[in-house]
């Protein structure tokens, strides 16, 4: 496979990271700029519905730009956005900032993958796309340790630091190593949601965005849980941090070879039942350290486990769009965070944090409905669909 593959994989690992590498300081950001932690919460959501949203729109708009050109273009654009919140001394000036990332970084990712599939040869193209994807996952599970443990050391501002240096790499890395490639058509956004009608992939797509939501509804706000809760410094807090991302990517790894080995509804009903359990114990492990330990890393391995059997899933049951499914996904996983982050906030300003562990769990009740709903309909032809429709 192309080496330059792994070139795209850390440009998505540098965008991904912007995303949640602000939950683990969200106290030190909403203590510096006067704001509630349920406010601050929202640079999280609103940065997550931005991503999932814009890229189709930019993607339209720049559709007969040279992809090489367009993704420095982006990735300077995606610098200012970063730059910008180290320049922050507002709330609003800070929202902007992250608005701005998101927007660029979102084209970046589908501009990753886009590059990915066009510079292997098409044996290896699902496993560069499949590459460059880990890149995005490993950098939503190990964004927030990074984030908290620069935070905590040199304030707040210092991890956005962090990724305007990676960001000037990458371009570096892009204007050097990639060659130039011409853009293809774009899809239309009209077909791509045409795919959604569909029952079988609409409601695994949904499962996705519950799933995402329930677990955002807590990870979202788990430093304000372990230090009111567990009472816990801000150096064991990074600890914690680090000792769930290794986990969820360990997860990740773990989630694919039991989808292989035995299969994916399986799996990813699996899952889905003991994810749901562990957040639901959660708040009653908090009596004893070494237990929370246990159920943490049971709950942090099974929080991105699902991703690769949920992808396996869709080229399964979709397999004329699975390209298109891969794009729904990522924006659902998005939209999911984007709900959780929110919905986190809620609880906390009307609740405790206490209560995000709960309220998050029977969203990941109704993502299990929403996945064995999928796995029980009747099979039905996108193809056929599509024919229908242009009929």
């Amino acid at each position: 496979m192309n080496k330059k593959v792994y070139l795209l994989t850390i440009v998505s690992f540098v965008v991904g990271m912007v995303e949640l590498i602000i939950g683990g300081i969200l106290d030190l950001v909403a203590e510096d700029l006067g704001a509630s932690l349920g406010k601050t919460g929202l640079l999280i959501s609103v940065f997550s519905i931005v991503f999932a949203l814009a890229a189709p729109i930019l993607l339209s708009l720049t559709a007969k730009v040279e992809r090489k050109k367009l993704t420095i273009l982006s990735l300077i654009v995606f610098l200012l956005g970063n730059a910008l919140a180290v320049l922050s001394n507002t709330f609003a000036v800070l929202m902007a900032a992250r608005v701005i990332s998101a927007a660029s970084g979102s084209l970046l990712v589908v501009l990753c993958v886009t590059i990915a599939s066009n510079i292997v040869e098409s044996k290896y193209r699902a496993r560069a796309i499949g590459v460059v994807f880990m890149g995005i996952s490993a950098s939503l599970v190990l964004g927030v340790p990074i984030g908290l443990m620069l935070g905590n050391a040199f304030g707040w501002k210092a991890p956005f630091v962090l990724i305007i240096v990676l960001t000037i790499l990458s371009i570096a890395g892009v204007h050097f190593f990639m060659e130039s490639i011409q853009p293809k058509p774009a899809i239309p956004m009209r077909k791509q949601l045409l795919t959604l009608k569909n029952s079988k992939v609409f409601s695994a797509q949904l499962t996705s965005f519950l799933f995402l939501t329930g677990h955002l509804t807590l990870y979202g706000y788990l430093t304000p849980f372990l230090k009111s809760s567990l009472g816990l410094s801000g150096t064991w807090v990074s600890i914690v941090y680090l000792i769930f991302g290794v986990a969820a990517v360990a997860g990740g790894g773990l989630g694919g070879v039991a989808s292989d080995r035995f299969g994916t509804k399986p799996t990813i009903i699996s899952i889905i039942v003991v994810f749901g359990v562990s957040m639901f114990l959660i708040p009653y492990t908090t009596f004893a350290f070494p237990l929370f330990l246990v159920v943490m890393v049971v709950w942090s391995m099974l929080s991105w486990g699902i991703t690769p059997a949920q992808q396996s899933y869709l080229i399964e049951i979709a397999p004329e769009s699975s390209d298109i499914q891969q794009s729904l996904n990522n924006s659902a996983l998005h939209l999911g965070i984007a709900l959780g982050s929110t919905v986190g906030a809620f609880v906390i300003e009307k609740g405790t944090v206490e209560m995000n562990a709960t309220v998050g769990g029977m969203f990941i009740i109704l993502a299990l409905v929403s996945s064995v709903v999928s796995m029980k309909g009747k099979d039905s032809s996108i193809s056929s669909l599509s024919n229908r429709k242009a009929g």
